[in-house]
């Protein structure tokens, strides 16, 4: 579980805590410095999110200067399943177990239907968090969708998991290219049951952190994506708007998921807000999906064809392609096919 970045070794060390009534909470800790806890988003898995590589990148990303700490909540990933049901107040119970391993105040970041959850721990523990981050969340659950669109979700998960994952998956990362979709999807089934993936969803419905929002006393950064299919941006005003003095990001892109799709820029402005240096792409990297897009680029695509391949308009294919080109510091797409071409088999 280690990978060598810039010389150094990002290594993941697992741990358990246990809350008051005796449920099993398993954590992950990586990097050093002060801690930066992490609440996940619906589902999660330890070991297997830090073997995919687009979501390690990114969490790999957030360690350099920070010691970030994961958890699995009960019945996801390497945390056992319990006969208590979902709630908010079960889900403040599992942070606070995973928030005493720890000396001091730390930052806190919650993605998805971990922002709600960590509003509400800001809003009832205000000395314990320096900065608070929170991206792809909501206030209210309930304005996520139309109860008609909520409940046909719901049923697909009942009653066909690997199908639900599927259309969640397109949902959550439509700029994610088609081998991390795919490994997204099988992530999801492997992280819990059905019935429990069922009852988290549908507590994410559920929460409504609105009467919380005012009592947040802690700086705070709201960052989300223009076109998130899963939280429409309108939640994203929503926290901003009710939190005191929040500071409100919006992205282009239209994933829900932090690491599907471009993530250095919501790397730097949580980098920033954390008062840490921004740390850069080395020249040559590509993105999942750039790296994607130059394949076909090398393969004689045309912008055309780059578009109904990926399932995107003809406009962002060629922006796909441009971006390519400047950051490669090329001036053509011959040149950005001769690239690819001397590093990859193009069969």
């Amino acid at each position: 579980m280690t990978r060598v970045r810039d010389t150094r070794v990002v290594q993941q060390r697992l741990g358990s805590a246990r809350t008051a009534d005796g449920t099993a909470v398993s954590y992950a800790v990586a990097g050093t410095g002060r801690p930066l806890v992490y609440v996940m988003g619906w589902l999660s898995h330890l070991e297997l999110s830090w073997e995919l590589a687009a979501e390690r990148r990114f969490y790999e990303a957030l360690t350099q200067g920070r010691r970030l700490v994961r958890y699995d909540r009960a019945g996801c990933g390497l945390s056992p399943a319990v006969a208590r049901p979902a709630s908010l107040e079960f889900e403040l119970e599992q942070l606070a177990a995973v928030a005493g391993t720890l000396d001091g105040p730390f930052d806190l970041m919650g993605t998805s239907m971990g922002a709600p959850v960590a509003v509400a721990w800001a809003a009832e523990h205000p000395d314990t968090v320096r900065r608070l981050v929170l991206y792809g969340g909501w206030a209210r659950g309930d304005d996520l969708s139309a109860p008609a669109v909520r409940e046909h979700v719901l049923g697909l998960i009942e009653s066909h998991w690997g199908l639900g994952s599927d259309v969640l998956t397109d949902i959550f990362a439509p700029d994610a290219d088609r081998a991390t979709r795919a490994q997204t999807a099988r992530y999801q089934r492997e992280c819990s049951t059905a019935a429990t993936a069922r009852e988290l969803l549908a507590l994410s419905y559920a929460l409504d952190v609105t009467d919380a929002l005012p009592r947040v006393r802690t700086p705070t950064l709201v960052v989300h994506r223009a076109g998130d299919r899963a939280a429409p941006v309108a939640q994203a005003e929503a926290l901003s708007a009710g939190i005191d003095g929040a500071e409100l990001v919006v992205l282009p892109g239209r994933s829900h998921l932090p690491y599907a799709g471009e993530r250095d820029e919501l790397v730097a402005a949580i980098r920033r807000f954390l008062g840490l240096p921004v740390t850069r792409r080395r020249p040559d990297e590509l993105t999942p999906r750039q790296r994607e897009v130059a394949e076909l680029v090398s393969r004689g695509c045309t912008n055309r064809e780059i578009a109904t391949r990926l399932g995107i308009d003809e406009r962002s294919a060629e922006g796909h392609v441009e971006r390519i080109r400047l950051r490669l510091g090329f001036r053509s797409r011959a040149q950005v096919a001769a690239w690819f071409s001397a590093r990859h088999e193009v069969g």
